[in-house]
């Protein structure tokens, strides 16, 4: 009765399985996941010192005199690309259609998250009291409902329309 739906939960739940135990295999985290992250901190220390926060870089670790940050798998945003991608590559759409989500929405999960990162060092160096809630909450959920809401704006437009029914 639902079969487009059950195939499609079915789908994403094998991809997104798949694709995490692959981040999670050595060699994929050691060479393709830390180099990515420490993209991303370099990507966001940039931004910080343009708004004069004097942030040094080591790998992963953003600091300052003020605060510090390790950005670590969980932080970097790649959680919820794999959403996203599992959730696209389940979709019945084309191949164009798929490369052309899987792109727009990876970069812009990345900018969400690179914001995120700027804002949580900020509220680190001048609000830790709020840092906490904001890590763990706040962020959080809006980087995955970020990845959900470009799934479904994207799966709206691309999806086919139903033939109605004459009765």
């Amino acid at each position: 009765m639902h079969r487009p739906q059950v195939l499609f939960l079915v789908k994403f739940f094998v991809i997104l399985v798949v694709a995490y135990l692959l981040i999670a295999w050595n060699p994929v985290n050691d060479h393709v996941i830390v180099p990515f992250t420490a993209g991303i901190t370099r990507m966001s220390a940039a931004v910080l010192n343009l708004m004069g926060e004097g942030v040094t870089v080591s790998g992963t670790v953003l600091s300052s005199p003020r605060f510090a940050v390790n950005i670590n798998n969980g932080c970097n945003g790649v959680e919820a690309m794999l959403i996203l991608l599992a959730s696209i590559v389940a979709f019945p759409a084309s191949a164009r259609a798929r490369a052309a989500g899987l792109l727009l929405g990876a970069v812009a999960v990345q900018l969400l998250n690179a914001v995120r990162i700027v804002t949580l060092f900020l509220l680190g160096a001048h609000y830790p009291h709020l840092f906490d809630t904001f890590h763990t909450a706040v962020w959080q959920i809006v980087i995955i409902l970020s990845a959900i809401v470009f799934f479904l704006i994207w799966s709206a437009r691309v999806a086919t329309p139903r033939l109605a029914t004459r009765g």
